[in-house]
């Protein structure tokens, strides 16, 4: 089992920024790939960005490139989103996820590839 705790979450204004957390506990953290999603009301959850296992490799969803950034801290069993010029249509609850990939440097996009999922934190971006 992995549980994973999202933080950092709130309400900001357009243009503004914030950085998520996802702390991981339970299992080896570095065998782990490290997805957010976020979910807006009456809408299906989305992917936002991934992150490898070992770090090296990113992919993010093309509404958030270039304003995003997913990084992860192993020794802290850390993974953060790092999101800037943030606009009203970011608003959503923001999920981390985890994939077993041990053995594997991948990334993978797809909400059903994920193993962990944690609880959801809430961003709201005003206009």
């Amino acid at each position: 089992q992995v549980q994973l705790v999202e933080s950092g979450g709130g309400l900001v204004q357009a243009g503004g920024s914030l950085r998520l957390s996802c702390a991981a506990s339970g299992r080896t953290f570095s065998n782990y790939a490290m997805g957010w999603f976020r979910q807006a009301p009456g809408k299906e959850r989305e992917f936002v960005a991934v992150i490898s296992r070992t770090g090296d490799n990113t992919l993010y969803a093309d509404s958030v490139k270039g304003r995003f950034t997913i990084s992860r801290g192993n020794a802290k069993n850390t993974v953060y989103l790092q999101m800037n010029s943030l606009k009203p249509e970011d608003t959503a609850g923001y999920y981390c996820a985890a994939k077993s990939s041990s053995g594997r440097v991948g990334v993978w996009a797809g909400a059903y590839e994920y193993d962990y999922w944690g609880q959801g934190t809430q961003v709201t971006v005003s206009s």
